[in-house]
């Protein structure tokens, strides 16, 4: 089962992909509504098998999408993904970040040198997509 934040770009192919590869895809939006969700924020309505209206903006959204999830994956990223790495890291996941694809991926050894406090959040980093979801999964009890 895949969770994303029912968006645009990169996270809007992933889903896609996973959604017509027959993948369960829930896609956690930050409005309150269909309507809201594609005028309002312009995202996306046909990647998704269903959609979880939060309500709650796209920084709400984030809380409610990482806490739904028991791996989080970074693929690049921006100040969402940033966003996001910082509530997995405090939520204790398990998070994996694709090296090599830039953004939050690539800092997030900085961040977490610089910034990170004690934490049990499991942080794996590999540029092979195949060997990080493999350490991820393994992390988890696969």
């Amino acid at each position: 089962m895949l969770f994303t934040g029912a968006t645009t770009g990169l996270v809007y192919v992933v889903g896609k992909a996973a959604h017509d590869a027959g993948s369960f895809h829930v896609g956690i939006s930050p409005a309150t509504n269909e309507v809201e969700h594609v005028e309002l924020y312009k995202l996306p309505l046909d990647a998704c098998d269903t959609l979880v209206y939060t309500g709650f903006g796209l920084k709400g959204r984030n809380v409610v999408l990482v806490r739904s999830c028991d791996i989080v994956l970074f693929i690049a990223g921006a100040m969402g993904s940033l966003n996001e790495f910082t509530i997995a890291h405090d939520e204790r996941k398990i998070i994996g970040c694709l090296t090599g694809t830039g953004g939050v991926a690539d800092e997030s050894e900085y961040l977490l040198q610089k910034f990170g406090k004690r934490s049990t959040a499991r942080v794996f980093h590999n540029e092979d997509p195949a060997q990080l979801i493999e350490d991820c999964l393994k992390s988890y009890g696969f």
